[in-house]
């Protein structure tokens, strides 16, 4: 669809449009606008710029894609699986569900193929089984429930705080003290919306991190901290070590990797163990990813550091 502009001149790009073709809410509008399927001029453009007499405006509507997400042959390493859950150690660089950007190829289309549909649908069909996420970044364990009754033991595990989570994380730079709780409230950064932040209460929610450094690298002015996280909040680690004054090496939103000394190529960050009671035998069960070598310089130096 072509649009010329004649008239109106000045008016925002999105709300010109929105007049223009009621068939498309503003909202949708803006977001063809993000994604490029709107071109002023043959050029992408913001919803907020003006238009000009003259000026004109290319609209391209994408094929629909289905909301529900689709099995896909992805592999998987799993750790545990019986009729209720499975348990996966999820690599770095996997999206658990589709979202924005992420239509497909995600950890929901694998485990979709790999348990042939039979998961939770509490989550609805975007995130089924979806008991709780890890970033794309992260690696490690992750629950995922296959039938309704486990997902609400899960959520219940999480939401009460009985479910134990331990992460290990490079830091670049080392807390003081060197062990220690973080209690704070997060919410969703004021000015850039990508981000978390620690704000005043009664602001954002309650988020607890025990902390303990395990190593350090003089070298690269590093650390790796052994995190239990209390609550699951958004980026709780992540926003915890940069309140810290150690942000995460590798981490692109609250840290510059471009000027780390260490250079791993990824968030480092790892869901390295897990426990929980099983949503139907209520046996307490302890689960364990494997470190990935990434972190090998660290678990070497703290080997020398904590002799056995």
């Amino acid at each position: 669809m072509e649009i010329r502009v004649e008239d109106d001149a000045g008016t925002r790009l999105d709300a010109f449009l929105a007049a223009r073709v009621p068939e498309l809410s503003r909202s949708r509008i803006q977001e063809l606008i993000r994604e490029q399927f709107i071109l002023r001029n043959g050029k992408p453009a913001k919803p907020r710029d003006a238009v000009a007499l003259g000026d004109n405006l290319s609209i391209a509507i994408p094929e629909a894609v289905p909301a529900e997400a689709q099995p896909q042959e992805i592999p998987l390493k799993i750790l545990f699986e019986d009729e209720h859950m499975v348990v996966l150690d999820k690599e770095s660089g996997i999206v658990v569900h589709p979202a924005a950007g992420n239509p497909d190829g995600t950890l929901v289309n694998a485990l979709l193929h790999h348990c042939k549909g039979q998961l939770s649908g509490i989550g609805g069909v975007e995130r089924p089984g979806i008991v709780h996420r890890l970033d794309k970044d992260t690696s490690g364990c992750l629950v995922v429930a296959k039938t309704d009754t486990a997902h609400r033991s899960l959520s219940e595990q999480f939401s009460g705080r009985t479910m134990e989570k331990r992460y290990l994380a490079v830091g670049q730079g080392v807390p003081s003290p060197s062990s220690g709780t973080v209690f704070t409230h997060i919410g969703r950064h004021p000015v850039n919306r990508q981000k978390m932040a620690v704000v005043n209460p009664p602001g954002g929610k309650a988020a607890i991190t025990d902390y303990e450094v395990m190593a350090t690298d003089p070298a690269t002015g590093t650390s790796l901290v052994l995190c239990h996280l209390h609550t699951g909040r958004t980026h709780q680690i992540r926003v915890h070590l940069h309140h810290l004054g150690c942000p995460l090496v590798g981490d692109p939103i609250y840290a510059k990797p471009e000027r780390q000394k260490a250079r791993t190529g990824r968030l480092m960050l790892h869901a390295w163990r897990l426990v929980l009671d099983h949503p139907t035998s209520g046996e307490r069960l302890a689960f364990e990813a494997e470190i990935p070598p990434e972190f090998s310089p660290w678990i070497r130096l703290m080997e020398i550091s904590f002799p056995e």
